[in-house]
């Protein structure tokens, strides 16, 4: 059976392993948070006016902006049925979402002070939303917690200690990651922490050379990072390409994204077709689709229009998605028989 390109996409089943809940709210959602949260609620306008930006310490204060605005469960809850709604439309079929625990405790000391419990509450409205999202839409989730890396090394221990020790009753809480500003924090003070971390059970992500070169890839690697966002600045040094190669390192590449915080001149100029074509691990993701204008579904688009990937490489992107992510085997078997069948 041939599909138009569309439909193909929408049918390929897709996981996608580089997406921020916080970066999933639309400017409608913001402004129903900020009705709820705010004494002079949002318009609109004022909403629209916070995704426009030109630079990537632009996009982290349009960030900080949004989420100031998850005030409690109910908000958090609202955003991630969203969430799951909007990948259910595009054929995601499995996803693994990062929260930002670490922007969470750091902007609210005061109120965790007074509610030593205020993630947990939280926690358990995405939760509600995970499991109502599932059964409504099939689209099953896990949730990867992120530390932001510039703001400090005990605040990202807070994060990830507390990751391990809600693991124990969620098993949905799959791994840790660090996010942030790379060129303020790189890995290296954080490698005592990954190895913490592993040892609870949990997956290694890692955000590496967004906004700085190869050398923090290989700083990434050499902690235990198993999995890479964004890994840009890669395509400059052979070596790495060669090791990420040996490796079969998994790369959650996003292009839109790149684009869009000025770290990457244009869709065609991104390193996709290069890290493909040298056989590396690669997957494509939205990173924050609300802020960047573009979701999962149109990336592989924007592969096929701009960078020439053929409807059998786009398989291979979703299979990679699917090897790449952190499914037990049997699951990852059935998602990869059912590609094979497009």
């Amino acid at each position: 059976m041939t599909y138009d390109l569309q439909d193909f996409i929408q049918k390929l089943p897709k996981a996608e392993l580089h997406l921020h809940l916080e970066g999933t709210i639309e400017p409608a959602t913001l402004v129903k948070l900020s009705q709820r949260t705010d004494a002079e609620p949002m318009t609109l306008e004022d909403a629209e006016a916070l995704y426009q930006y030109t630079d990537f310490s632009g996009f982290l204060l349009a960030f900080k902006a949004v989420t100031r605005r998850l005030r409690g469960a109910d908000e958090y809850e609202l955003a991630a049925y969203r969430m799951i709604e909007q990948l259910a439309v595009q054929g995601v079929v499995h996803a693994e979402v990062y929260i930002s625990v670490g922007v969470v405790y750091f902007w609210r000391k005061e109120e965790d002070a007074a509610d030593p419990q205020l993630f947990e509450k939280i926690f358990a409205g995405l939760e509600r939303a995970r499991e109502r999202g599932e059964r409504d839409f099939g689209v099953t989730l896990y949730w990867i917690f992120d530390a932001v890396r510039h703001f400090s090394v005990p605040e990202a221990e807070r994060v990830f200690r507390l990751a391990a020790k809600m693991r124990q009753q969620y098993p949905s809480i799959i791994g840790i990651g660090l996010g942030g500003d790379e060129r303020v924090a790189a890995s290296e003070p954080f490698r005592a922490m990954y190895a913490e971390a592993a040892a609870s059970g949990l997956r290694l992500t890692n955000h590496a050379g967004e906004t700085t070169g190869p050398e923090a890839i290989w700083e990434a690697l050499s902690i235990g990072s198993e999995r890479l966002g964004h890994a840009l600045s890669a395509i400059r040094d052979p070596e790495l390409i060669a090791e990420l190669r040996r490796r079969q390192t998994p790369l959650e590449l996003n292009p839109s994204s790149n684009m869009r915080t000025g770290v990457c001149p244009s869709f065609s100029e991104h390193p996709l077709r290069a890290y493909l074509d040298a056989g590396l691990m690669v997957t494509l993701n939205s990173d924050d689709p609300a802020f960047f204008g573009s979701s999962v579904e149109n990336e592989y688009r924007l592969a096929y229009e701009i960078q020439g990937f053929t409807r059998e490489e786009l398989k291979q992107l979703a299979a990679n998605s699917f090897q790449s992510s952190f499914l037990p085997a049997e699951a990852k078997q059935r998602w990869l028989s059912r590609i094979a069948q497009l």
